[in-house]
């Protein structure tokens, strides 16, 4: 799957609610974190709602890069 932005979050979704709303409410707080346009977040959600379940995962693992808990 490509990516709606060139762009990802250092987050983990690992131990995460698997609960859509949960899932798309940590990513939105992250990127907002990290300085993504609301316009950017907007684009991923709105291409992670076009699908299913799965499709709403792919699409947010997709931007999601965790680094190392180290750095």
């Amino acid at each position: 799957m490509k990516k709606v932005i060139d762009k990802t979050v250092n987050l983990n979704l690992v131990g995460v609610n698997g609960n859509a709303f949960m899932i798309m409410g940590v990513f939105r707080k992250q990127a907002k974190k990290e300085g993504w346009t609301p316009e950017e977040i907007e684009d991923v959600m709105a291409e992670a709602k076009s699908g299913d379940y799965y499709h709403l995962l792919a699409t947010i693992e997709n931007h999601c890069e965790p680094l190392n808990e180290e750095e």
